[in-house]
């Protein structure tokens, strides 16, 4: 097994401070509204890499500045479900009410895998956040690869998954939000399929690429020849030693891998409000 990321990478424009031995790094003392150097923007990037998710607290985003910064990491796109803010195509306002129940997105998955180029990553700012709850875990999925068994990974190595946007367990997440911010689209229209395991473009390393928000079998095989597996892959790749948690808020900004993280919203504030700002980021066809 390849062992996570233990060292301290050093930067010479950024300051850079792992938040656990998974994944999972807070860059502080920089404000992303400023008009940044290419040199400081290129290590963001390459601290995202390094470290799959970053985080920064203490940022003062209007809509006009998320975008701005967003463009110089990747290319914002728009997300299909949820009606975006009015001017800003591309960013998804996230709100969860005081009356309602469901969280949007509160289960581990990786975003919009049920895309035939599911997003480069996301980029979520936190604007109202709750007194107490509401906390984000991320799953390093290089490790959930990794730590399987050599059979287990010759197995999976060939197979390909189908992902659905209808799967019931995160149609459930989306139904509150849905209710106030529907652009009318229905849930189970869209539908790819995707290697079980991934190689990321960039760093070259093979993660797992299934989640039980989208994937519903392998192709090839049933559904119910698939579940035993998956749900075995699902309950595997999201174990304590390869994750991280971060408490929101207000002003913090976390930026994710998508191609090789799972991301979990807890949804555990009922009563209060939260409000965040999201953008994904176009991606490539995995490979």
């Amino acid at each position: 097994m390849t062992s996570s990321v233990k060292v301290k990478k050093n930067f010479k424009n950024i300051n850079v401070f792992p938040i656990a031995g998974a994944l999972g790094a807070e860059i502080e003392k920089i404000n992303l509204s400023d008009n940044l150097s290419d040199d400081v923007v290129s290590e963001i990037y390459d601290a995202l890499l390094t470290y799959q998710v970053i985080f920064f607290r203490d940022q003062n985003f209007e809509p006009v500045s998320q975008q701005a910064f967003a463009k110089r990491i990747g290319t914002p796109i728009v997300y299909p479900f949820v009606a975006s803010l009015d001017g800003f195509p591309e960013i998804t306002p996230i709100l969860k009410k005081e009356t309602d129940t469901n969280n949007f997105g509160g289960i581990w998955h990786s975003d919009t895998t049920y895309q035939d180029k599911p997003p480069m990553g996301t980029m979520l700012y936190g604007i109202e956040i709750p007194a107490f709850g509401g906390d984000t875990e991320w799953s390093n999925q290089y490790l959930a690869y990794e730590s399987l068994s050599e059979g287990m990974k010759k197995f999976l190595d060939t197979l390909q998954g189908v992902n659905i946007s209808g799967k019931a367990r995160v149609a459930k997440t989306r139904s509150d939000i849905m209710k106030h911010a529907s652009v009318g689209l229905k849930g189970d229209e869209l539908k790819a399929i995707h290697p079980v395991v991934r190689t990321h473009p960039e760093t070259k390393r093979k993660s797992l690429y299934v989640n039980e928000a989208h994937t519903t079998n392998f192709v090839g095989m049933t559904e119910e020849e698939s579940t035993p597996i998956l749900e075995f892959l699902y309950k595997h790749q999201i174990k304590s030693e390869f994750t991280c948690r971060f408490q929101w808020k207000p002003g913090s900004v976390a930026i994710w891998d998508n191609r090789c993280t799972m991301h979990n919203p807890i949804n555990d504030y009922h009563g209060q409000r939260r409000l965040m700002h999201r953008i994904t980021f176009a991606g490539d066809k995995p490979k």
